[in-house]
């Protein structure tokens, strides 16, 4: 029943300390086996099987990430690697460095054994230590998420003692060595909260209690109808008008006639056509996610309703810069990405297919179709020089990519455009997928990098496809590109506030 350890060799110093600590230990356990636990037979030793191998942790992985939102996919994320670091950590150090017996069984009820047995050393114990790796993981990215997790957690850990495979130290030195990986982790690979947008410039907006003053408009076509209700709730002044896609610049303009704050709810598209409405009548703009994608609420740090109305009843505010565009009779502004070439082409491919098979299904076939495709590269001329070119991309501020990540930006107020251009040339996906696994590199023989504030493009064989945050129009022979410094106010929760 005792641990691997001569308790009657005399005791002095530290060993007697050792000594007394692991008699502590054996008489935890004993009096955990012999303690009736009402409701615990049923679950305790089914918690503790279905945690065998991660089974528990992927399973609960897969809920949260179903959730749909960024913060939870995160949160998923950090959790598995946080269990992942522990689960290595256990096995590579833990049950090599102390040798020590499992319990012995025998005080411990028959019906609450395992019908298998471990057969590793019982410090510490590696359920524990998963268990702890994965809460505070999902913890540290979402705490509402990690408080659901907890339970589940502790439950899982309270069952290795229940059940009779580990003493109570086991299991503390596992939690407390499941918490300390996921710390670990995220020191390597910060959270999104540690690397909140700066927070100048800050701008004078008005607080709007329970949202009075606010009037947004929720595109349907994006499937918001549930995020609208749940601004209803949280903010009960706010007026909100919901409307199909096509209807959606009509009633931005109604809605700039009487709102104090012009607000919107859909994708990318939806809140780029928000943002020429909010500037040309001068209005504070607060989004809301609610489409694909979601780049621009993102990167300002509105990821849900909540963010959205703390920002507005405590009038948290900032300045964020504004691209334009221009090409003979068309013009236009974009708040995340513009691109030439066969990014368009696959834009417009993916809508054809989007309604029939899905958003993300519809992009794999998109890209698919456009790579494979038999086609002569872009021609344009920029400072004084024609190029090929399979893709031009110029980004509303500068860009972080790791590998092939999506990009995110961390300052929305940079006063650059982020240009990124892959060479025309032979086998263009390969060059393509050179350039996205490259990610913030500036130079190589298939592309190239550069930061301005404006840009001129001429030599463009007219009716060339041009996208705009996820918009798709032809363009002329010419295009200008230009920055419009802390044009736009928006609505964004601020650190501390």
């Amino acid at each position: 029943m005792s641990p691997d350890v001569d308790l009657t060799a005399p005791a002095t110093g530290a060993r007697a300390v050792l000594k007394h600590l692991l008699a502590v230990d054996c008489r935890l356990f004993e009096f955990a086996a012999e303690r009736q636990w009402p409701g615990a037979g049923p679950v305790l030793p089914r918690l503790s099987r279905s945690a065998n191998h991660g089974v528990l942790w992927f399973a609960a992985a897969a809920a949260i990430a179903a959730s749909r939102t960024p913060r939870a996919r995160r949160a998923a994320v950090r959790g598995l690697a946080s269990l992942s670091l522990a689960s290595l950590t256990i096995n590579t150090l833990g049950k090599r460095s102390v040798r020590r017996p499992r319990p012995v069984l025998d005080p411990v009820p028959i019906m609450r054994r395992l019908k298998r047995q471990p057969i590793t050393t019982s410090f510490p114990s590696g359920h524990a230590a998963s268990a702890a790796a994965f809460a505070t993981g999902v913890a540290l990215e979402s705490p509402a998420w990690g408080a659901a997790v907890a339970p589940v957690a502790a439950a899982v850990a309270l069952s290795r003692v229940y059940t009779g495979v580990h003493f109570p130290s086991d299991v503390l030195a596992g939690t407390a060595l499941g918490a300390g990986a996921a710390f670990a982790a995220r020191g390597i690979v910060p959270t999104r909260a540690q690397i909140a947008p700066p927070a100048r410039p800050r701008a004078a907006v008005p607080a709007l209690p329970g949202g009075e003053g606010l009037v947004l408009v929720a595109n349907n076509g994006s499937g918001t109808s549930e995020r609208a209700r749940a601004l209803r709730n949280a903010l009960p002044r706010a007026e909100v008008v919901e409307c199909g896609p096509d209807d959606v610049p009509d009633e931005l303009e109604k809605a700039a006639g009487r709102a104090r704050v012009l607000g919107v709810c859909g994708g990318d598209g939806t809140v780029n056509a928000a943002a020429e409405v909010a500037l040309r009548h001068g209005l504070p703009l607060a989004v809301l996610p609610g489409g694909t994608l979601n780049h621009f609420a993102y990167d300002l740090g509105v990821e849900d309703v909540r963010d959205l109305s703390r920002a507005l009843e405590k009038g948290d505010g900032v300045r964020v810069d504004v691209a334009r565009f221009r090409s003979g009779d068309k013009q236009g502004v974009f708040l995340n990405t513009f691109s030439l070439g066969v990014y368009p082409e696959l834009v417009r491919e993916r809508e054809l297919w989007t309604d029939r098979i899905g958003s993300w299904p519809a992009g794999v076939l998109a890209a698919l179709k456009v790579l494979r495709a038999n086609r002569h590269p872009l021609q344009a001329e920029f400072q004084g020089r024609s190029h090929p070119l399979w893709l031009l991309f110029a980004g509303n501020g500068t860009y972080h990519r790791m590998g092939l990540a999506p990009g995110r930006r961390l300052d929305l107020a940079d006063g650059v455009l982020d240009v990124r251009v892959v060479h025309g040339g032979r086998k263009p996906a390969l060059r393509l997928l050179s350039a996205a696994l490259a990610g913030p590199l500036t130079r190589s023989p298939a592309h190239a990098a550069v930061q301005v504030g404006r840009l001129h493009l001429t030599g463009i064989e007219p009716g060339t496809l041009l996208a705009y945050d996820g918009e798709v129009v032809e363009v002329e022979v010419e295009v200008w590109l230009e920055k419009l410094p802390e044009a736009l106010t928006v609505y964004r929760p601020l650190p501390g506030s």
